[in-house]
C-alpha cells in the first residue's frame, strides 16, 4: 500500500477541514456570536452614554469594546469614546482616574471595571489595584484595622458595591470600640461623621487647638467642645463659633452690660472671678491720691460709663472759693493731695511777697477779701491815725496805694 505524506494537507483532509469551519461559522451566526461569549453583559447603568444606558444593550457587538490583535487602539481607547468624562479625568491628576493612572500608567479601564459577569454584577471591583482614597475626601490612615482587629476591607465600609457608604458603618464600628463616647458624641454633633471627619484623625484625641487662633488656656482648657460648638454640624459650624469673650459669658455678667461686652480688660482665662482692671486703660488713669480711692466711692450706683471725668464731679467747690474760680480745679490742685493747693492763675498782688505766706495768710475768712495785718504787725488805731494825718481816708484798702506790696 503507497504511504501518503501528506497527512491532513491531503485533498481530502483540506475538505474536511473547510465543511468544518464552514459548520462552526454557520452555527455561530445562527446563534448571534454567543458560543464565543463569555458571558452576559451587565445592565447597570442609569446615563445615556454612547447611545445606551447600559453595556447589555450592545450585546453581540463585541467590536464596540473590543479590538483586533493588529490595531494600535486598545480596549481603553474604546471605553472613552462613550466615556467622555471619564477620559477628562485621566488627564487631571487631582480626580480619582487622574490619580490611578498617575500611580500606573499601565492600568486599563478593565481592571476596575471588569465585564461579563452576570446582568447584576457590579462594574466596579477594587480588589487587585491599590485605590487612592485620600482622592475622594477620606484617608484610610487612621482606618487600617476593624473594632475586631482585622485588617479593613472595601466591603466592611462598601458592602457589595463600591460607589455608595452608609453613614451608619461609622457609628456600628465606632459603638463597638467606644459606646458611652459615641453615645454622647451622636447627641452632641448628629449622626454626619463625613461632615466634619476625613480619616485622618485630626479631631481625635490627639486634637491640637492651639493651631487656631483661640487658645484654650487657664480653665478654657477643661471646657468641653459642645459648651462652645453649640449644634456644630460641619467642620464650616466648627469655624464659626464666636471668639469673643461676651457670647458665652454673657450669662456670667454681673455688671448686667454696664462695662461693655470687652471681657478680657478685666478678666482673665485663669479665674472668671479673679478680675483685675487696669485704669490706666481708660480715658481717666488713676494717679497720685487716686489710686488708693474705693471703686465705688466714684462709680456710685455701680455706673462704670458715662462718668464724668471732671474733678468737680466728685470734688464739690468749698465756700472758702466763693465762685471764684469755677470748676478747673486741676489749675491749682493735684492728685498727689487736694491740699495744699498751688495757684497758677493770674494774680494781681506779687505771690512771693512775704516768703512763705499761704492763701489763708492772706484770705483768713474767703477769697473776696484779704488782710495785711496777718504779716504786718500793726494796730488798727496807728495805722488809722497816720493815714488820717496823711489824708488817705481808704485806709482799709492797701493794695490802693501798695499793688506791690512796697511803700511809696
Amino acid at each position: 500500500m503507497r504511504n501518503n505524506r501528506l497527512g491532513c494537507l491531503s485533498g481530502t483532509g483540506i475538505a474536511a477541514a473547510l465543511a468544518a469551519i464552514l459548520v462552526i461559522a454557520g452555527y455561530a451566526y445562527v446563534r448571534g456570536g454567543l458560543m464565543y461569549n463569555p458571558g452576559p453583559l451587565s445592565t447597570q447603568g442609569a446615563q445615556l452614554l454612547g447611545g445606551v444606558t447600559s453595556h447589555a444593550e450592545i450585546g453581540g457587538e463585541c467590536q464596540a469594546c473590543h479590538t483586533a490583535p493588529w490595531e494600535e487602539a486598545t480596549m481603553t481607547d474604546r471605553c472613552v469614546v462613550c466615556h467622555t468624562n471619564i477620559a477628562e479625568q485621566m488627564r487631571n491628576a487631582a480626580t480619582v482616574h487622574g490619580t490611578l493612572f498617575e500611580n500606573d500608567p499601565s492600568l486599563e479601564c478593565r481592571h476596575c471595571h471588569p465585564e461579563h459577569r452576570g446582568a447584576t454584577a457590579p462594574l466596579t471591583v477594587m480588589d487587585e489595584v491599590p485605590f487612592p482614597h485620600e482622592v475622594v475626601g477620606f484617608s484610610l490612615i487612621a482606618h487600617q484595622f476593624t473594632a475586631a482587629g482585622e485588617p479593613f476591607a472595601c466591603d466592611d465600609c462598601h458592602q457589595s458595591d463600591i460607589t455608595t457608604f452608609a453613614l451608619e458603618t461609622c457609628d456600628a464600628c465606632h459603638r463597638q470600640m467606644d459606646l458611652g463616647f459615641m453615645t454622647a458624641h451622636h447627641l452632641s454633633f448628629g449622626s454626619g461623621c463625613l461632615d466634619c471627619h476625613d480619616g485622618v484623625d485630626r479631631l481625635g484625641s490627639n486634637f491640637d487647638h492651639s493651631i487656631f487662633s483661640f487658645q484654650l488656656t487657664g480653665k478654657h482648657a477643661d471646657v468641653a467642645c459642645v459648651q462652645c460648638h453649640v449644634n456644630a454640624r460641619s467642620t464650616v459650624d466648627f469655624a464659626a463659633a464666636p471668639l469673643d469673650c461676651y457670647s458665652c459669658h454673657q450669662q456670667d455678667d454681673a455688671h448686667s452690660g454696664r462695662f461693655g461686652t470687652a471681657c478680657a480688660a478685666c478678666h482673665s482665662p485663669s479665674d472668671w472671678n479673679d478680675a483685675s482692671f487696669d485704669h490706666n486703660l481708660s480715658n481717666f488713669p488713676l494717679t497720685g491720691a487716686h489710686v488708693n480711692v474705693a471703686c465705688e466711692n466714684c462709680h456710685a450706683g455701680g455706673q462704670f460709663q458715662g462718668l464724668s471725668t471732671a474733678c468737680a464731679s466728685c470734688h464739690a467747690e468749698p465756700a472758702f472759693h466763693a465762685g471764684l474760680f469755677g470748676t478747673e480745679c486741676a489749675a491749682c490742685h493735684s492728685t498727689s493731695a487736694w491740699t495744699p493747693a498751688q495757684f497758677n492763675g493770674s494774680h494781681r498782688f506779687p505771690l512771693n511777697h512775704g516768703g512763705g505766706a499761704t492763701c489763708a495768710t492772706c484770705h483768713p475768712a474767703s477769697f473776696t477779701t484779704y488782710t495785711c495785718y496777718a504779716c504786718h504787725e500793726h494796730e488798727e488805731g496807728e495805722v488809722r491815725e497816720e493815714h488820717l494825718d496823711e489824708g488817705i481816708n481808704n485806709f482799709q484798702n492797701c493794695m490802693a496805694c501798695h499793688p506791690n506790696g512796697e511803700k511809696d
